[in-house]
């Protein structure tokens, strides 16, 4: 007795892996895990440490587009993008693209803030001062602010470049 195709079992489809470790190993998913650990650096440096003021600014960006990204990421190395209503489908390099422009935009004022607060607290970065000093904890976040940012434009100039010749696949 053999059972009928639609009984038989079916063997592991090696086309949704092959298109995962394509993701991964493409140009767009290394910039993407970048962006997603160089935004994480940034938060948790700032999150880890009392702030004020502006830095609220520099944590929302960080902690929206990292999320944000996470999203991204995720629908698109699952190959799920087209479940997005409206975004999805052909338009997701468009999606894409979009965000990775709004996160550069947006991470370019959080690296003007963290730069003033950097200099702002220079002052206290002498072996000898005895208080609370925010510089060493400023100057790691506006490195991986500025980092995330690079992360972004390179994102987007690829999205763009990808756009401009008509192509509508992310990867």
């Amino acid at each position: 007795f053999v059972p009928p195709p639609e009984m038989s079992p079916q063997p592991p489809q090696p086309q949704v892996r092959k298109n995962i470790l394509g993701f991964l190993k493409s140009f767009l998913g290394i910039l993407r895990i970048l962006q997603i650990v160089f935004g994480a650096g940034l938060w948790v440096t700032i999150a880890s440490n009392k702030y004020e003021g502006s830095i609220h600014f520099v944590l929302f960006v960080a902690v929206l587009f990292w999320l944000l990204t996470l999203a991204l990421f995720f629908l698109t190395l699952l190959d799920k993008q087209d479940l997005v209503p409206v975004l999805g489908g052909e338009r997701w390099l468009l999606t894409n693209l979009v965000h990775d422009v709004a996160a550069t935009v947006l991470y370019l004022p959080a690296i003007g803030v963290m730069i003033y607060k950097t200099d702002r607290n220079s002052f206290c970065n002498l072996e000898l001062y005895k208080h609370l000093c925010l510089y060493k904890v400023y100057l790691a976040a506006a490195v991986f602010a500025c980092l995330a940012c690079l992360a972004y434009l390179l994102s987007a100039i690829y999205g763009g470049c990808r756009k401009c010749r008509g192509e509508q696949t992310v990867i």
